[in-house]
This record gives structure tokens, sequence and C-alpha cells, in this order.
């Protein structure tokens, strides 16, 4: 079982992907200036609400609802958690949601009623397949498999490819779920560089990038609407940020001030900061206003921590 600051932490992990998808809302596609206020004022060019959160957070649930359901199916190689996995999707994106990214969109709008049809769906589309939109709903894989990393990686690609086919938001998403699982349970950020260490090809791709958004800034990685830029963002953000009791909120405020896709880069440092500061380090004050699909609230995501790392060791 967890032990307490585990859970914390792992409770901080769907609430911190929450938090940065929410706050970041309101000025997605923008550069706020310098001296601007950032702060979960909602609006955008979507007109959230303050505290709604948008399709990041709500496709993230998509995905922790059938892991919390089916989560051993797909650990032993079952379709049952995949195949649950895209019937969600397929029921969110039904309702019309007003935000949407257009390679998601593209798969999406087919309706296939299987992982398997939807996977081949995505592999199939021409043109740039390496958008962010699967890294921004990783977050919940980590906590499906706290017990079981090489499960993980294997869940959070095959998740990934149902709607993003090029391989480096597969790696991106495995890379980034490991780093959140090693964080809930060693409160550090060590697991995204362990994980290159064992792995030489990806270490070959990755580590120049980590290194370049540890001593760069954001026009070094403005297209963050690509996944790589966007990881190089959130992990920019993190990087740079002092270590301490406040880092989530300030990290989550540079995501923001890098501008561009706000809500999905905080969304993405939201789960790893979630994940290495835990709930407690979450403002109350945005934590009361969090809410968006499906008709959930701050409450609601504790809840389905619980559910997803039941058992875990």
């Amino acid at each position: 079982m967890l032990r307490t600051d585990q859970v914390d932490r792992a409770e901080g992990v769907l609430l911190g992907t929450a938090a940065g998808d929410a706050l970041g809302a309101g000025y997605e596609f923008g550069y706020p200036t310098a001296d601007q206020e950032i702060a979960m004022i909602g609006g955008g060019p979507f007109d959230w609400a303050p505290g709604e959160w948008t399709d990041d957070t709500s496709m993230a649930l998509c995905v922790a609802d059938a892991l919390a359901a089916e989560s051993d199916a797909l650990a032993t190689g079952s379709v049952g958690a995949l195949n649950a996995v895209a019937t969600n999707f397929v029921t969110w994106y039904d309702t019309r949601p007003p935000d949407i990214g257009n390679q998601t969109r593209s798969v999406l709008s087919h309706r296939d009623s299987s992982a398997d049809a939807m996977t081949r769906r995505a592999a199939g589309l021409s043109g740039r397949t390496g958008g962010n939109g699967s890294l921004m709903r990783t977050a919940p894989v980590s906590l499906a498999f706290l017990h079981d990393e090489r499960g993980l990686v294997d869940a959070a690609t095959s998740i990934s490819a149902l709607t993003h086919s090029d391989p480096q938001a597969g790696e991106a998403c495995a890379l980034w779920s490991v780093a959140i699982r090693h964080a809930v349970l060693h409160g550090t950020y060590d697991g995204l560089r362990l994980a290159l260490s064992a792995d030489p090809a990806l270490s070959h791709t990755w580590s120049p990038l980590l290194d370049a958004a540890e001593a760069g800034t954001p026009a070094d990685f403005a297209n963050n609407g690509w996944v790589v830029h966007a990881l190089q963002t959130a992990w920019w953000a993190i990087a740079t940020t002092e270590e301490d009791e406040r880092q989530l909120p300030h990290a989550l405020e540079k995501c923001v001030r890098a501008g561009g896709d706000t809500d999905t880069t905080a969304a993405i440092a939201g789960g790893l900061l979630g994940a290495r500061w835990g709930r407690s380090a979450i403002p109350p004050e945005w934590i009361d206003v969090l809410h968006g699909y499906p008709g959930r609230r701050a409450a609601d995501l504790i809840s389905l921590t619980h559910t997803l790392t039941d058992g875990a060791s």
C-alpha cells in the first residue's frame, strides 16, 4: 500500500493536470506580457468558466475512467481497456467539445468502435502526426501502473497511438508517464533521466532535447503544439523554477507565460509537478473552482485517483 506522502503525491497527479489546464485555458494561443497577472480567470478563445478544464483533462479522464475499470486487462495484454479508452474518446467527441485538436478530431470524427480500428485510422493520417494531444492526457496511466513500469510504458505508448502515430508522441508519453510514476513513489524528478539512462536509443534522441530545455528559453521551442516542443516547454518550466514548496504554482505560471498552447503545456507540467509535490501543494483556491467534463469537480478526481491506485505498492 502507498504511504501517506505517496497518497498525497498520487492525488496531485490528476489535480495538477486539471489545475494547469484550467490556469492556462484563459491565455491559450496568447503571449502574456511580463506585467500581466496570471490567474485562473477562465475566458480565452473558448470562453471557459474560471476553473473549468479543457479537452486536455477531459481526455485524461476518458483514459482514467477506462483504466480504473480495466487496468488489469490492459496490463496482461487484453484489448478490453484499450477499447474502453477508445469508446470513452468517442463518447466525449459526441458531446461536441468546444476545444479539440485537429489531429484528434481527424481520428475521432470517424467514431471507430474499437481501439484497433482507431489506431489504424490514426496511422493512416498524412502529414504531421506528432501533435501534443496524446502527451496532454497521459498522466493517469502512471497512476494505474504504479506497480509495473514495463506495463506503464506499453500502456502509455498504446494509448498514445490511438490518435497519434508519430513515434515521438509515443516516446514522449512513455517518458513523461515514467517520470510521473517515479515522482509519486519517490518524490523526485529523477525518473525522466533514469528512463533515458536505461534506453540508449531514447537517450540519443531525448537527452539533448532535455538539455536544450534546461538551458534555453521558450523561444527555442516555440512550436509547443508539437509534442517535442510541448514536452520541452513543460520541462523548461519545471527545471528552471526553484524546487521548493511553491514550485508547482510558479512553474505553471511559467508555462502560461511561455505562450502558445498554454493550457496544454501547463496540463503536461501539472501532472509531473503534482506527482512531485502532491495535492497539498496546489493552491486551495484553485482546487475549489476546478470543474469540467464529465460534470466533475476536484473531489471526483481524488476519488478516481484512489480507484486507480488501489493496491499499488
